[in-house]
C-alpha cells in the first residue's frame, strides 16, 4: 500500500512560531506605551505609529537572528504593507463612526416626514424634517440620470464599437472632464445657462451640473465595461448577417447590462454629495417643491451646508443627522455596484 504524502506548507506558521509573534506583538505594545511616557510624543497617532515602527523592528530582528536576512527582510516589508493598509482603511472608518456617532442623536421618526418650511435650523430637533431635502436630492439624481446616462453610453459606444476619428480626442475629453472641480460646472451653468437664459433658480439647472459631473464617470466605466465583452460575440453578431447596429443593439448591450447599471449607480454616487453646484444654482428651499423647473429646490449636501452655517447646538445635530443620511444613501450605491460587480464576474466564469 503506497502512502502519499500530504504537501507541506513552509510558510504556515507552527504553534512555537505563532506563540513567539503573539510575544512580540505584546512586547511591542509595552515599549509602545513606555516610549510615548517617557518621550514627548503623545496622542493617538503616536500609539499607532510608535507602535507599527516597533513591532516592524522587532519582527525583522528576530526573523535575523531565527533565518536570516532574507526573512528580516520579509517580515519588514510584510509590517510596511500592513501598516499602509490600516492607514488606508483607520481615515474611512473614523469618518464613518464619527458620523454615526454625532448624526444618530438627530434620527426621529419625523425627520423623514417632514420639512422645514415652518422651523428653521435652530428650532428644538422635534420641529421640522428631512423631506425637502430628500425628494430635492432624487429629483436631482433623476433629471441627472435622464440627461446623463443616454450621453455617457452612446459615448462609450462610440470609443469601443465605432473607433471613428474623433475617438482620441473625446476620450481624452472624457478623461479631462473627470477631473473638472463641481464648482467649475456649476459656474458655467450659471453663466452659460442661468444669467442669460432663465435668470431664476430651479432644481433643473443644479440637474444640468451634476450631469456634467456624472458624464465623465458613466461614460469612463461603461467602456471599461463594453471592452470585456468578448469580440466572438460581435463577430458572430455580423456572421449571423446582424448589422453593426443590431449587433450592438442586441447583443453587445444586453451582454453589458449589469456592467452598465453599475456604471449608472457609480455615477449617482459620484454627484449624490456635491455642495458647490447646488449651492449656486438651486437656492435651496425649505420646503417640498414638485416642479423642479421653478422655484428653489432644497437638497442634503445645501441642508446640511445651511445647518452648519447656523452654528446652534440644535443645527448642528440635524447637520450631522443629514450627514449620516447622506452617507448612507452612498454607501448602499456603492454597495450595490460592488454586488452587480462580482454578480458579473461570476457569470463570465
Amino acid at each position: 500500500m503506497t502512502i502519499i504524502p500530504k504537501p507541506a506548507k513552509p510558510w504556515t506558521s507552527t504553534p512555537s512560531a505563532r506563540a513567539k509573534e503573539i510575544a512580540l506583538f505584546l512586547g511591542s505594545i509595552l515599549l509602545t506605551v513606555i516610549v510615548v511616557q517617557v518621550t514627548a510624543f503623545k496622542g493617538k497617532l503616536a500609539y499607532f505609529f510608535i507602535f507599527f515602527l516597533l513591532y516592524a523592528l522587532t519582527t525583522a530582528i528576530f526573523q535575523y537572528s531565527a533565518r536570516g536576512m532574507a526573512a528580516a527582510k520579509d517580515a519588514l516589508v510584510k509590517a510596511i504593507v500592513v501598516l499602509g493598509a490600516v492607514v488606508t482603511v483607520l481615515p474611512i472608518a473614523s469618518i464613518i463612526f464619527t458620523v454615526a456617532s454625532k448624526g444618530l442623536p438627530g434620527i426621529r421618526p419625523g425627520l423623514f416626514t417632514n420639512d422645514m418650511s415652518l422651523a428653521t435650523s435652530t428650532d428644538p430637533l422635534t420641529n421640522g424634517g428631512l423631506l425637502h431635502a430628500i425628494t430635492g436630492t432624487l429629483t436631482l439624481v433623476s433629471i441627472s440620470l435622464f440627461l446623463s446616462v443616454p450621453i455617457g453610453i452612446l459615448t462609450a459606444l462610440y470609443l469601443t464599437e465605432i473607433k471613428g476619428r474623433f475617438t482620441n480626442p473625446i476620450r481624452f475629453l472624457v478623461q479631462a472632464m473627470s477631473g473638472v472641480p463641481s464648482i467649475v460646472a456649476g459656474l458655467f451653468i450659471l453663466s452659460a445657462v442661468l444669467y442669460p437664459i432663465t435668470k431664476s433658480y430651479s432644481g433643473f439647472m443644479g440637474a444640468l451640473a451634476l450631469t456634467i459631473l456624472m458624464i465623465p464617470t458613466i461614460t469612463r466605466t461603461s467602456e471599461e465595461v463594453l471592452l470585456l465583452i468578448p469580440n466572438e460575440l460581435r463577430e458572430a453578431g455580423v456572421a449571423l448577417g446582424g448589422t453593426q447596429w443590431r449587433t450592438v443593439a442586441m447583443i453587445v448591450l444586453p451582454a453589458a447590462r449589469s456592467g452598465l447599471v453599475t456604471a449608472m449607480i457609480l455615477g449617482v454616487a459620484r454627484i449624490s454629495g456635491e455642495t458647490a453646484p447646488l449651492l449656486l444654482l438651486t437656492g435651496g428651499g425649505d420646503k417640498v417643491n414638485p416642479n423642479p423647473f421653478s422655484g428653489s429646490l432644497g437638497s442634503l449636501p445645501y441642508y446640511i451646508w445651511k445647518s452648519f452655517n447656523a452654528g446652534s447646538p440644535e443645527a448642528i445635530t440635524r447637520a450631522w443627522a443629514g450627514l449620516l443620511v447622506l452617507l448612507v444613501v452612498v454607501l448602499i450605491l456603492f454597495t450595490l455596484a460592488r454586488l452587480l460587480t462580482n454578480q458579473k464576474m461570476k457569470a463570465r466564469k
